[in-house]
């Protein structure tokens, strides 16, 4: 193939994702400094098309950066009223009560949110104040300086046929270079993943962690609306199989927040984490409040959840990672976003300081001194054993062990110390042949609902002459490891219906790769046990298209 000849444009900073990190960031440079030249590229097809969340919002963030997010008219009116927390069983459930909860549990204060609703104000105040953003632009390869720092990012690139050549409507897209270059990607972003092993940035730290997060929009009855109710539960349908739990959230009009997280260190490669999400919805107490509604939407996405010690190195010459890049997720709260946005702040401050001095595409060091040692490190670092305790003990003895560690640390210390999580969710993957298959009931399509109908409602499209934007190492090893050892978790495992065995007399003859279904939850480029996936960019504009997620 020709070497491609792309026009460049220079910028002082280039951000790479229109999340809550990268938009913090890009008004923070645009507030202290007018003057700036700061660009924000969005894969999806708009601002918040691809933003996934819970979500209830500790407003600690947005307060640091919008102190008149009211006045300004931000998407964050719903707070939170009660809050509750069941231990389920398969016909009922019992309540834990509060009060033994550290207080850092409590919600109030905080706000049931759409954080893509919340995204696409923040691009509102972010292009009022001068940023250029961008969207149905992914950023497909990074682009290297000649000291091998990050200068800059390729943005736009269309066009090419299925084996990767260009085709008859081929655009090379454009280089951005910038001083400094944020990425803003995600969990388990393509070009973050690059730069923590081209530069190392793991070495020293715990392997990441992570969790399925999938999530349903319901309009329920408005008797049985309760807007601002908060609930989480644990236990069923998951008892040992897996970790995980349920958040159910009371938004305004009528509409309820179901979400369903599968803790994704689970060892039984049968394991299906969306049916279980589907068998979780016949459980008495939630069949209830959604009978007789119908439900509007549907997505999923992976969660960091290693915590503080899994934070990998925030800074590389020329650059930062920034929100769930590294990881800012608080297990025990469930919550990120928060984080995500202190860390856009804090990189972007960063960045202002160093510019002003005269330097560029050197390491931020301020930037990781503040995000390990400030506000976000010190959420993080409280909670950190909570994770591993559950790992290792399962949930029972995690929850009085966890809450134990927790309440010490408001007083600044663990007896644990700090431990480890040891593999990676990849790793923790045993041999079908040490299990049990298991049997999931059929959706009934009133409540539960088979993979491909719910991906209907994602609204997920891909064009389909492009090269296919899930790629495989070793495409034999899909059947000689994922289905001989394995038993083909990855049919299993991805939410969105998108790997396919075809057998013939009861032998895979084929791994059909749909990736048209992809609705970028990262999720195999995490488990696959032989780590033969990775998932990249495909076209800008493409993937789901998520609401009011």
């Amino acid at each position: 193939m020709t070497e491609v000849t792309r026009e460049a444009m220079e910028y002082d900073v280039v951000i790479v994702g229109a999340g809550p990190a990268g938009l913090s960031a890009a008004i923070r440079l645009k507030q202290l400094d007018a003057d700036l030249n700061v660009v924000v590229l969005e894969k999806g097809s708009e601002v918040g098309a691809h933003i996934l969340s819970g979500a209830v919002l500790d407003p600690v963030g947005i307060d640091a950066l919008i102190p008149d997010w009211k006045d300004k008219g931000a998407p964050i009116t719903v707070p939170v009223k009660d809050d509750k927390f069941y231990m389920l069983g398969e016909a009922g459930q019992v309540r834990i009560p509060n009060f033994p909860m550290p207080p850092l549990m409590n919600n109030h204060g905080n706000y049931i949110v759409s954080m893509g609703n919340v995204c696409r104000w923040m691009a509102e105040q972010a292009e009022e104040l001068g940023v250029e953003v961008f969207p149905g632009m992914a950023c497909s390869e990074l682009v290297y300086g000649d000291k091998g720092e990050v200068k800059g990012v390729v943005a736009g690139e269309f066009g090419k046929n299925p084996d990767g050549t260009p085709g008859d409507a081929y655009e090379p897209g454009m280089e951005l270079h910038g001083k400094y270059v944020f990425l803003g990607e995600g969990v388990r972003g393509s070009l973050s993943k690059q730069v923590i092993e081209k530069y190392d940035l793991s070495m020293g730290r715990e392997p990441q962690k992570y969790g399925l997060g999938m999530k349903e929009i319901w309009e329920v009855d408005p008797a049985k609306h309760r807007e601002g109710s908060v609930t989480h539960t644990m236990g069923w349908p998951l008892g040992s199989n897996a970790g995980g739990g349920s958040f159910i959230y009371h938004l305004d009009n009528n509409q309820v927040y179901v979400g369903f997280v599968v803790h994704l260190n689970y060892q039984n490669p049968h394991f299906f984490p969306y049916m279980e999400f589907q068998r979780f919805k016949h459980h008495p107490m939630v069949a209830e409040l959604l009978k007789g509604g119908k439900r509007v939407a549907y997505g999923a996405r992976a969660i960091s959840e290693g915590g503080y010690q899994s934070m990998p190195k925030s800074v590389f010459p020329g650059g930062a990672l920034l929100g769930c890049s590294v990881g800012l997720v608080n297990v025990p709260r469930i919550k990120g976003n928060h984080n995500a946005m202190l860390s856009g702040k804090a990189a972007a401050e960063a960045a202002f300081e160093a510019i002003k001095a005269g330097r560029s595409s050197d390491e931020l060091k301020s930037y990781e001194a503040e995000l390990r040692d400030g506000p976000v490190g010190k959420d993080l670092k409280r909670v950190r054993n909570v994770k591993p305790l559950w790992s290792k003990y399962g949930l029972t003895a995690s929850l009085m062990l966890g809450g134990f560690d927790m309440w010490t640390n408001t007083a600044g210390f663990s007896i644990f110390g700090t431990l480890k999580h040891g593999k990676s969710d990849a790793e923790a993957t045993g041999k079908a042949s040490a299990f049990e298959p298991i049997d999931y009931p059929k959706p009934d399509g009133v409540l539960s609902f088979d993979r491909l109908t719910n991906v209907s409602f994602s609204f997920t499209n891909h064009e389909e002459q492009q090269p296919a934007h899930l790629q495989l190492a070793d495409p034999a090893k899909a059947i000689s490891v994922d289905w001989s050892d394995y038993a083909g978790p990855s049919s299993r495992y991805c939410p969105a219906g998108v790997y396919e065995f075809v057998q013939e007399e009861n032998k895979p003859t084929r791994f059909v790769i749909n990736f048209q279904n992809c609705v970028h939850c990262k999720t195999c480029d995490i488990k696959d046990p032989a780590q033969n996936i990775t998932w990249t960019t495909p076209q800008g504009g493409e993937g789901p298209n998520y609401p009011n997620m």
